[in-house]
Order: C-alpha cells, then sequence, then structure tokens
C-alpha cells in the first residue's frame, strides 16, 4: 500500500529515507525552513514545503489531512519542540489518515555510563542542555501518541556520518584531529543505516524506542587512522584530550562515555548495511561516495 511519508525537517538523515521512500512508491512531502532548498528537495521526489518553525501555512495542514505517516526530525530549541509547539492540535484534529509516528532523536539522552553498555531500557542521564531538552521532547511525543492512539517509534540515533559527512572529507580538507581520552569511545551510524532502520519500522507501523547505531563503539581516533591508511595519507598525530582544542560542545561530547546496544531493532527485523565504521569507509572509498555533497 502506498504510503504519504510528511516529513518535519527534511534534513541529511530525513532525506537518506525520503529518497529510499520515493525509490519504493511512496509520496512524501518535506519541509525545510528556506524556498532556497525548494530545488534540492524537488530533484529528490520530495514535495517542499516551508515550515519555519512556528505557524502552519495552509498547504502545510492540507498535507498533514493527506499524510498515513509523519517523520520528525526537527531538534527542540531552547523553547521545547518547535513541532509540537505549532503543529499539535493540528495532529489531534486535521490528521484522520495518520497511522504511524516517527521521531528522530538521539542516544545522547542516555548520558554518560562510565562505557557501560546500555540499552532502551537504560536510565537517561542526560547531561548537556540540549540532552535534557530531547528526553523533555520524547516524553511530549510519547503522550501525544498515547492521547491519540498512534504508534509512536523513536529512533535513538548516534553520531551520524555519511556522503560529504564522513573522516575523508575532514581529513582532506585538514580538519581531522586524533583526540586521545583513555576509555573513551563514541557510537555512530550510517545515513543510510538511519534510513533502512526507519523504513522498516514505519512498514511495520512499530512503536517504542530503538538504538539506531552500529555493532561497534569506537574510540574517535581509530576511525581517524582508518581513514587515513585508506587515503594513503598520514594520520594526524594524536593529542591528548587534555591538551586539545575543542569548542565547548565538541568538548562536551567527551562527557558522556557509553557503549549502546542496537540489539532492539535487529530483533525487530533490522539487518545492518554497514555494520562498523570500517564497513562503510571501505564502501565510501571504493564507490567514491565519499566526496558526494551532502544536503543543505
Amino acid at each position: 500500500m502506498t504510503k504519504t511519508f510528511l516529513i518535519f525537517g527534511a534534513g541529511y538523515s530525513a532525506r537518506a529515507f525520503a529518497r529510499q521512500a520515493v525509490e519504493d512508491g511512496h509520496r512524501v512531502i518535506g519541509t525545510t525552513r528556506s524556498a532556497d532548498k525548494f530545488a534540492d528537495l524537488s530533484a529528490l521526489g520530495i514535495e517542499p514545503l516551508i515550515f519555519e518553525g512556528t505557524t502552519l501555512s495552509g498547504d502545510l495542514v492540507q498535507a498533514m489531512g493527506e499524510a498515513t505517516h509523519l517523520v520528525v526530525s526537527i531538534a527542540p530549541d531552547e523553547t521545547g519542540d518547535p513541532v509540537l509547539r505549532a503543529a499539535s492540535d493540528a495532529i489531534r484534529r486535521q490528521m484522520p489518515r495518520l497511522r504511524w509516528i516517527g521521531y528522530l532523536s538521539t542516544v545522547g539522552v542516555y548520558g554518560d555510563h562510565d562505557g557501560g553498555w546500555v540499552d532502551e531500557d537504560a536510565d537517561c542521564r542526560p547531561v548537556s542542555k540540549r540532552s535534557v531538552a530531547r528526553v523533555a521532547s520524547e516524553n511530549a511525543w510519547r503522550e501525544l501518541s498515547d492521547e491519540i492512539s498512534r504508534p509512536l517509534a523513536i529512533l535513538r540515533l548516534s553520531g551520524i556520518y555519511g556522503p560529504g559527512r564522513n573522516a575523508f572529507v575532514n581529513l582532506a580538507e585538514g580538519k581531522a584531529k586524533r583526540i586521545v581520552k583513555p576509555g573513551q569511545v563514541f557510537n555512530r551510524i550510517h545515513v543510510d543505516d538511519i534510513a533502512g532502520a526507519l523504513a522498516l519500522l514505519a512498514e511495520r507501523e512499530a512503536d517504542g524506542i530503538f538504538n539506531v547505531t552500529d555493532d561497534e563503539p569506537a574510540p574517535p581516533q581509530d576511525v581517524v587512522a582508518y581513514a587515513a591508511n585508506l587515503m594513503g595519507i598520514d594520520a594526524p598525530p594524536e593529542v591528548p584530550f587534555d591538551a586539545a582544542t575543542m569548542t565547548p560542545m565538541a568538548r562536551s561530547f567527551y562527557g558522556e562515555n557509553k557503549r549502546v546496544s542496537n540489539a532492539k531493532v535487529k530483533s525487530a527485523g533490522y539487518s545492518f548495511r554497514f555494520q562498523t565504521y570500517r564497513h562503510a569507509l571501505d564502501a565510501m572509498w571504493r564507490d567514491h561516495t565519499w566526496r558526494q555533497k551532502p544536503p543543505r
């Protein structure tokens, strides 16, 4: 059955999903903050609409009435979730065909677990303001989905990379660093696996929380070294964490150390295209896709 997907926030991850959905014969409507991006969205088969974060246009309300599946890929801001703030009443009253909601969140909601493994039942210990806001948004979407009796899949995503956004690009642009903090690991996920997992959960109209992350949490310096080896260049020298120059946001990521399990989404039937960063980097280097320009 053909679905009509309405995506709030047709950015990097959502566009990867949209491409797959269009290829599968579904209709995809996606919002952006600027009409300058309409041509890019249209080229992918996405019907573009404006959502600037505060109000709903008549065209957007009409699209909501036609949508069978809602995907939310807009982060909360300092005053809460923009989509809920602007559209919660319309979701309740003006989406008669709605069957499923997908909300793209982050593994940052788990906070710091001293390098231990966490799954979807683990305590959320958000450290940063942005992760605290994500927990609040997750809870608010759950309350709304329960109120309207529609299934909600919350996808907690790890560090996102893919064509145009990866260690190769950072190395080529001279921006790559090998910052070493003993014991520190990060989870990561290729954008195509976000698209694949989202497509599966939408098809099954799954309900619940799902970690979408690859099989191998790894030290960030290892990823840079592996990419440099594929490129045939010297990796940047290692820099101790305490001596590294970083933005406050970048440094804050190192305050959270955990290993995130993806067993639940696998048990739901998803098979990862790229099980580890090595599989993904090998493929992007082999297929010359690492340079592809990411969506604006």
